[in-house]
């Protein structure tokens, strides 16, 4: 019993981290760009942000879904300012100075996590899907086990995290037949992507 919740949670980690949007255009290009390694820890910032909403929605914590529910759109506003930040940031990078960093090891792979995982918190609906998910398999906590909630969030944080190791070791394969020019192009590409992900995001917020 407790291995098949197990593994129903490391189901519900993969499932909600596959959507590509920006998250994944974002860990794809820092892949591409700064290694494996970059782009591993900044998926393991979505799937830490994750496990954060699954342990909210598993344990039934009311107090943050009220708050969540009252101050969400100050919340996702704060998300779109900071993903139009990182859009034009991405956009205006020089793949060829992001390599040097690399090969002298000055990445800032701590930037990497932490920015993802902010980018991911500041989307609290994500904790309403994760009820959601938990209702429908008859998984939310009913208080009377302290085991079941672990075992199951730990199955959504290692099923995130073996998505985007996954995601980043298949990305890194095809990084030696990029040339310089094409990481320029991938980067303008994904700056613009996120940054008419985040407008697209504000239009939605103030007009329905």
């Amino acid at each position: 019993m407790f291995f098949i919740l197990f593994l129903k949670g490391i189901l519900i980690g993969i499932i909600a981290s596959v959507p590509l949007g920006p998250i994944g255009v974002l860990c794809v290009q820092r892949t591409l760009n700064k290694g494996r390694v970059s782009g591993f820890l900044s998926g393991l910032g979505a799937a830490t942000a994750d496990t954060f909403f699954a342990v909210v929605a598993v344990l039934g914590l009311t107090y943050i879904i009220n708050f969540v529910q009252e101050q969400q759109f100050y919340i996702r506003i704060a998300g779109v300012i900071f993903l139009i930040f990182i859009g034009v940031r991405i956009f205006y990078t020089n793949p060829g100075i992001q390599m040097r960093k690399q090969r002298f090891k000055k990445n800032r792979l701590i930037e990497d996590f932490l920015s993802v995982f902010i980018i991911t918190l500041t989307n609290p609906l994500a904790i309403f899907l994760f009820i959601a998910a938990f209702a429908s398999l008859g998984l939310v906590s009913d208080g009377s086990s302290y085991f079941s909630p672990v075992l199951l969030v730990s199955g959504v944080l290692i099923g995130a995290a073996f998505y985007w190791f996954l995601l980043s070791s298949i990305v890194n394969s095809f990084r030696s037949s990029f040339r310089l020019r094409r990481l320029w192009w991938i980067n303008k590409i994904a700056g613009v992507v996120i940054f008419f992900s985040g407008i697209i995001t504000f239009i939605i917020l103030f007009f329905t």
